[in-house]
């Protein structure tokens, strides 16, 4: 079992930075893959960024490429995401997800966090 914890939320305006960290427990972080994923009200979850275990590998959205950087402190158990550059749009709560498999489909990950509100004003 993982337990996922985000925090980092918040209100921000357009052009702004947040970062959002995970913090696990339960089981080490270094086994298993990590993703951020984000919903927005009415609206799908969706992938915004994948780290592999190794932290050889990242993977971004398109639409978030070129602003966000998630990374990993596998001693601190956790995962972050640096967000830049935020626009209206990246208006969404955020999750934080762990599994075996590095994918940017929700099915693929085990575990999730309760996830944390990011609110981006114009």
């Amino acid at each position: 079992q993982v337990q996922l914890v985000e925090s980092g939320g918040g209100l921000v305006q357009a052009g702004g930075s947040l970062r959002l960290s995970c913090a696990a427990s339960g089981r080490t972080l270094s086994s298993v893959h990590m993703g951020w994923f984000r919903q927005a009200p009415g609206k799908e979850r969706e992938f915004a960024a994948a780290i592999s275990r190794g932290t050889i590998t990242t993977y971004y959205a398109d639409s978030v490429k070129g602003r966000f950087t998630i990374s990993r402190d596998n001693a601190k158990n956790s995962v972050y995401l640096q967000m830049n550059n935020l626009k209206p749009e990246d208006t969404a709560v955020y999750y934080c997800a762990a599994g075996l498999v590095m994918s940017t489909s929700t099915r693929s990950y085990n575990y999730w966090g309760q996830g944390t509100q990011v609110t981006v004003s114009s």
